[in-house]
């Protein structure tokens, strides 16, 4: 996500200032602050967003979804399709499931790239005709700011900058004008409580972008996150997304572990068959120091990696042998399946070319440590060296390896 806002940021800026006329109204800024705009007199038949009986009909659907049941999740959607084939709806829910297949490798899988772009685009198709039909029809509004997001997103992982930049200045445009149905259901706010959190987040920790936020909403990060608490409570088929980016957001950029633990419990309890949100329970897990949950996730990881579960590979093998591993050194004073479980995560490290990443790294440091503990010096050396070449210089892992091979050097 970070990648996602920076590029388009800069991008965003960059194409703003090349195509806008010398006016004062160039300059416009878009104001998403507002949480409870009050809509109009506005005509939601046929809104399928609003729909109960359509929300009754894809609960299993959306949670299938994030419990990693796509082939069931599809069925359903499929059916959707079948009977509004000039909605967004279906194609978008299509596009998310096969989002939701690129995400456990932390989207560097592009296997699926093509068809989640032709759901996306399809929904940004259908969305378009409906809103050229209806100016008020802020559903449509709501598809094509969510579906040129997503597109967004992934363009930016791919490095693709004018697509990333030319679908999210989209995004925005729809957001804000989707922006007057907020007081109609909470599934309008989750577009505009990412935006109102990450625009004053980024403009924080990165004071060199600041020019490039003129261009940005303005945002407001208390708000923000008091819209995505609201999302995730209230929301029906955004909530599980809100609630993914809210742990998130209070582990990574709030600081504030205590309060992503039980959110992040919830969701893997929720979806036990989701690998992304396993490892994530796990790491909080780790940290925090609840190390019986965290040994009991890493293990339900592996096992399901050994039983071939889609969304189990070697990203979320990596997070889980390292726990094992740290666990049976640190805990239980067993080297040998320390020993073990570090080996399984070099060698998953290695399948997903993860190598320059703390696992991988803290792994083989901690089997050189354990080779020099058992007085086998070639194997420890051997370690250490890889750990000099991998290692960022002067980084705590580097300095240990310079440090082993100048004592060696003095015997």
């Amino acid at each position: 996500m970070r990648l996602f806002l920076l590029g388009c940021l800069m991008l965003f800026a960059l194409t703003a200032q090349a195509q806008q006329p010398d006016t004062a109204r160039s300059s416009r800024q878009i104001d998403l602050s507002n949480v409870d705009v009050a809509p109009a007199a506005v005509d939601i038949s046929g809104w399928l967003l609003l729909d109960k009986d359509i929300q009754t009909e894809l609960e299993g659907a959306v949670f299938n979804i994030y419990n990693f049941k796509h082939d069931r999740a599809e069925r359903q959607f499929r059916s959707l399709r079948r009977r509004y084939s000039s909605h967004p709806m279906p194609y978008f829910l299509l596009g998310l499931t096969t989002w939701w297949k690129i995400m456990p490798s932390n989207l560097t899988n592009e296997q699926y790239d093509k068809v989640f772009l032709a759901y996306m685009d399809t929904a940004i198709t259908k969305g378009e005709a409906l809103y050229k039909a209806d100016k008020k029809n802020y559903e449509a509004c709501f598809f094509l700011s969510a579906a040129y997001g997503f597109s967004a997103r992934l363009h930016s992982e791919r490095h693709n900058w004018r697509k990333a930049t030319f679908a999210s200045k989209n995004a925005l445009d729809y957001l804000d004008k989707s922006k007057e149905a907020n007081g109609l259901s909470p599934e309008f706010l989750f577009g505009q409580a990412l935006i109102n959190y990450y625009a004053p987040w980024i403009s924080e920790n990165y004071p060199l972008l600041k020019p490039v936020l003129i261009f940005f909403p303005k945002g407001n990060k208390k708000l923000g996150l008091s819209q995505l608490r609201g999302v995730a409570a209230n929301g029906f088929y955004t909530a599980p997304e809100a609630k993914v980016f809210l742990m998130k957001i209070l582990q990574n950029q709030e600081n504030k572990p205590q309060e992503a633990l039980p959110l992040a419990q919830a969701m893997a309890t929720t979806y036990p068959d989701n690998g992304y949100l396993q490892r994530f329970y796990a790491l909080m897990s780790y940290q925090v120091g609840d190390l019986r949950e965290c040994e009991r996730t890493s293990r339900d990881i592996l096992d399901k990696i050994n039983r071939g579960l889609p969304g189990y590979e070697g990203i979320s093998g990596r997070y889980a042998t390292f726990f094992l591993g740290s666990l049976m050194q640190n805990q239980y004073k067993d080297l040998g399946k320390a020993k073990e479980y570090y080996q399984r995560c070099v060698v998953f490290s290695e399948s997903t070319g993860d190598t320059k990443q703390g696992f991988y790294l803290y792994a083989l440091l901690n089997l050189a440590r354990i080779a020099d503990k058992q007085q086998v010096p070639a194997e420890a050396s051997r370690y250490y060296k890889e750990v000099q070449q991998k290692a960022e210089r002067k980084s705590e892992a580097y300095n240990e390896a310079q440090a082993y091979f100048r004592k060696k050097k003095k015997k």
